[in-house]
């Protein structure tokens, strides 16, 4: 039975462990933490478009002496991997330390306006600025706050020059964002470099047996939600404004307005009927096409609208579209209208037990860290590439950063604006994680 299946006993009161903490923590560099991440969200990294970014981690990785490479999933999308080499590589307790790269915008006022806002923020440009106690930028907290943050953590061990006795490999992923291309549409995101880090990482050394995935929320999590995509059509008949009232006249438009409205009132209810744990899975309705945009004076035959509705780990994506389907038809037949959808994506909810390891030794580190009690925070409709490594057998564990504390906090400043203090305590955090899982060799305690 390997220390993954085992429940850890507290490390917090092992001397030799408090002074390799505080060797490692006494390296933390705030000046590093700001130059790192400024660097990061100054590489525009839009979902589809990480290779760049991936590349510049990898150098990163390599001038920390933390064995950087970087895995190439096609002419625009890599991942970043780095690696600090444990004394005991086969013992069963390498952690993998991830977080994704790219961002769900694009940092393009041409593109991501007028739905980002009427006008492109400043927190959402991929140019960084630094007000002394916040770092604002695309992705600044999320997901390039969590990046830097392992970055810096690996950084300060390999350079307190502790020898771990297991592996701790870092992993940067591209594609973690819940979107397709931009440009194409076709799949970019969902987990693929998360997917591909693993599947590669057998032939490149890289064979985690458990994860971290940072991500936010400042506190240890280990359930997720998983999701579904459904496109619904609304059928109607094409007409001309000339001949509205000569012909036949029905409007897909105003008759899907009328489904989405009564499929909302379905969406708010979901969350009741299916929480378990810490999750309350949500739905929303968030693109909708219709119509020549060039000529408004005729009416389409049809009208789309997409749904992602969240899954608890507790329901399939099989039984979360029977559900589906039976609500869209009752609520078509109410109206009178004729609509049918189609399943375009599906990712199913998990969970890693809460007496995994990596669970109770994150939360125990978190508790250290802290000087606090640990509560998981609940009624959670996030979902991130933890499904993608749970999937594979990982058991993972969740935590992240906090929301800065600011006025007029929104989205996207939560996705984009980071407190300095708030990223040295995570990379405390990261450090304690580290190498009460992977352990510090005895030759290291020995001479330490």
């Amino acid at each position: 039975m390997t220390i993954l299946q085992l429940r850890l006993k507290p490390l917090t009161q092992n001397l030799d462990f408090n002074c390799h903490f505080d060797r490692a923590s006494a390296l933390i560099s705030r000046d590093s933490l700001v130059s790192i991440l400024q660097k990061l969200v100054d590489v525009a990294s839009p979902t589809g478009e990480e290779a760049e970014l991936a590349r510049d981690i990898t150098a990163m990785l390599n001038d920390f002496d933390l064995c950087g490479l970087e895995q190439k999933i096609d002419g625009k999308q890599s991942n970043a991997i780095g690696k600090i080499a444990g004394k005991h590589s086969d013992s069963g307790n390498n952690l993998l330390l991830y977080a994704p790269i790219d961002t769900v915008t694009s940092s393009s006022a041409e593109e991501d306006l007028p739905w980002l806002a009427a006008e492109l923020p400043a927190a959402a440009r991929a140019k960084s600025r630094f007000d002394g106690k916040h770092l604002f930028g695309l992705g600044a907290s999320n997901p390039k706050g969590h990046a830097a943050c392992i970055i810096e953590a690996a950084r300060t061990l390999r350079a307190a020059g502790i020898a771990l006795n297991s592996d701790l490999l870092l992993g940067f992923g591209a594609g973690g964002m819940p979107t397709n291309a931009r440009a194409t549409g076709l799949s970019a995101g969902h987990g693929i470099g998360c997917q591909r880090m693993l599947e590669l990482g057998s032939k490149q050394g890289f064979q985690p047996d458990s994860a971290l995935i940072a991500k936010s929320g400042w506190a240890v999590s280990w359930q997720e939600v998983g999701l579904i995509w459904f496109e619904v059509s609304v059928e109607g008949a094409h007409n001309y404004v000339g001949s509205r009232h000569l012909m036949p006249y029905k409007n897909p438009i105003l008759d899907a307005a009328a489904l989405m409205q009564k499929l909302d009132i379905w969406l708010q209810a979901w969350p009741e009927k299916h929480r378990s744990g810490l999750v309350a899975p949500q739905g929303v309705i968030a693109f909708i096409e219709s119509g020549w945009q060039r000529m408004p004076a005729f009416t389409p035959a049809l009208c789309r609208f997409r749904v992602d509705l969240r899954l608890s780990p507790k329901t399939t994506p099989d039984e979360a579209e029977q559900q589906f389907a039976a609500a869209l038809k009752l609520i078509s037949e109410e109206l009178g209208i004729t609509a049918h959808y189609k399943r375009l994506i599906a990712i199913p909810g998990t969970t890693t037990d809460a007496q995994q390891a990596i669970i109770q030794t994150s939360i125990q580190s978190w508790e250290a860290v802290t000087n606090k009690q640990h509560q998981p925070i609940t009624s959670t409709s996030g979902a991130t590439d933890a499904n993608i490594l749970r999937a594979h057998g990982l058991p993972t564990a969740r935590v992240g950063l906090p929301k800065a504390n600011l006025a007029n906090m929104d989205f996207q400043l939560g996705m984009n604006a980071v407190s300095l203090d708030d990223l040295y305590q995570f990379t405390q955090l990261l450090i304690h994680i580290a190498l009460s899982v992977c352990g510090i060799s005895q030759q290291e305690v020995l001479d330490g």
